[in-house]
C-alpha cells in the first residue's frame, strides 16, 4: 500500500541519484493531492528550476487526446469505429488496403506503413537529418513520408505500434470538423477539462514556464531537442501539458465530461492483446494483474522527453510523471509501483 511522503521521498531520491530525474511527480488519491515534488531544471543555462506548473512535452502520451476526439465524433454520429478510411478521408493512399477502418487505426492494427517504425529504427533523432524539423507544422506535412508506401500486413492481423496511423486519424478529424487538429483538441478536450496551461506549442515560440527538452551527450555535456523533433506536435504526439492539467484530463474522462459513460467504456476497453496481461484500448494502454485492470496508462518518449501517467482504478490513485529528459519517467513510475502498490 501507498506509504508516507517521507518514504516516497526516499525512494525517489534514490531514483534521482541513479538517473538524474528532471521533472514532476504528481499524485492524487480520490480528489486529494497526496504527493507532489519537482526535480531538475526547465532551463539549464539559466538554472531555472522545474515547478508544479511547468509545461512539459509528452510525445506519444497525447495519442489519448486524439482517441478521445475520434470517439467524440463517433458519439456524434459523424463516424463509426467500422467506418473505412477510404469513406471518411479524401486523400489518396494508392497502396493501402481498402478495408482499413477507424478501429484499425485506433488500435495500431491497420498495417499501414509508418513514417517512424519503432521496430526498424531506434533513434527518432536520426529521422530528421534528412527531413528538416522546422518544415513539419501541419499533419499533411507528414504524408510524403508514408503516403505512397506499401502495407506492412493485412488490417487486423496484429498489433504493431504505428505513429502514421494517428496522423491519419488527425487528418480524418480535420476533414470531419473543418478545424485544424490542434484547434479541435484545444477546444473540445483541453478547454472542456479546464487545461488552461496546455497546448500544441511550436518549439520556436514556447510560452513562459515551458521546459526545454534536454539530450545528455556521452561526454557530460547536453543540448536541447529543438533540432530533434518536429517543430509542432500533432495527432501522433508532441503536446505540452502541466502535471495538474494532465490530472484534470483523467478526472474529466472518468467523470464522463468528455465522452458519455458508454463511449468512455469503449475507449477504456481492452481491444487488442499486446503481450501477457498488457492490452491496448483506444489511445490508452491497459495492464492487468490477476485478470483485473491494474492500471490505465499513457506514455511518451522523444529525444529530450519522457512521460508516464497512470490511473490505478482499484486504488483510486492517479499519477502523472512528466520529464524533460529522454528517460526517467518510467523509472520513477516503476519505483512507486514496486514499493507501494
Amino acid at each position: 500500500m501507498l506509504k508516507s511522503n517521507s518514504e516516497i521521498n526516499k525512494v525517489l531520491a534514490d531514483i534521482h541519484d541513479k538517473v538524474g530525474f528532471s521533472g514532476v511527480v504528481y499524485m492524487k488519491k480520490e480528489d486529494k493531492v497526496i504527493y507532489e515534488s519537482t526535480y531538475g531544471y526547465s532551463n539549464r543555462a539559466d538554472e531555472l528550476e522545474n515547478n508544479l506548473d511547468t509545461r512539459f512535452g509528452i510525445a506519444s502520451g497525447c495519442k489519448l487526446f486524439t482517441a478521445i476526439g475520434i470517439c467524440q465524433l463517433v458519439e456524434q454520429g459523424k463516424l463509426s469505429f467500422q467506418t473505412r478510411l477510404k469513406d471518411c478521408l479524401d486523400i489518396e493512399f494508392p497502396n493501402f488496403d481498402e478495408t482499413i477502418t477507424i478501429h484499425h487505426l485506433l488500435t495500431h492494427s491497420s498495417g499501414i506503413p509508418d513514417y517512424f517504425d519503432e521496430d526498424e529504427m531506434d533513434d527518432f533523432e536520426e529521422l530528421w537529418k534528412e527531413h528538416p524539423t522546422y518544415l513539419f507544422k501541419n499533419l499533411k506535412d507528414f504524408l510524403p513520408m508514408f503516403q505512397d508506401h506499401h502495407m506492412m500486413f493485412k488490417p487486423g492481423e496484429k498489433f504493431h505500434y504505428n505513429n502514421a496511423g494517428f496522423i491519419v486519424l488527425g487528418l480524418i478529424m480535420e476533414q470531419q470538423t473543418g478545424l485544424s487538429f490542434t484547434d479541435y483538441i484545444e477546444l473540445e478536450v483541453f478547454k472542456r477539462c479546464g487545461m488552461k496551461d496546455s497546448g500544441y506549442f511550436s518549439l520556436d515560440h514556447l510560452p513562459k514556464n515551458t521546459a526545454n527538452g534536454y539530450i545528455d551527450n556521452q561526454d557530460g555535456t547536453w543540448r536541447t531537442n529543438v533540432f530533434s523533433i518536429p517543430v509542432k506536435g500533432g495527432a501522433d504526439g508532441g503536446a505540452f501539458i502541466t502535471a495538474p492539467d494532465m490530472m484534470k484530463l483523467w478526472e474529466a474522462l472518468f467523470n464522463h465530461e468528455l465522452l458519455s459513460k458508454e463511449y468512455t467504456s469503449v475507449l477504456l476497453t481492452p481491444q487488442l492483446s499486446v503481450e501477457d496481461e498488457v492490452y491496448y484500448g483506444y489511445g490508452v494502454w491497459i495492464n492487468k494483474r490477476n485478470n483485473r485492470v491494474f492500471k490505465y496508462h499513457v506514455m511518451g518518449y522523444d529525444p529530450g522527453v519522457s512521460f508516464h501517467s497512470s490511473v490505478y482504478p482499484d486504488l483510486d490513485i492517479k499519477l502523472v510523471v512528466p520529464s524533460n529528459k529522454s528517460s526517467g519517467a518510467f523509472e520513477v513510475t516503476k519505483a512507486i509501483e514496486d514499493n507501494f502498490y
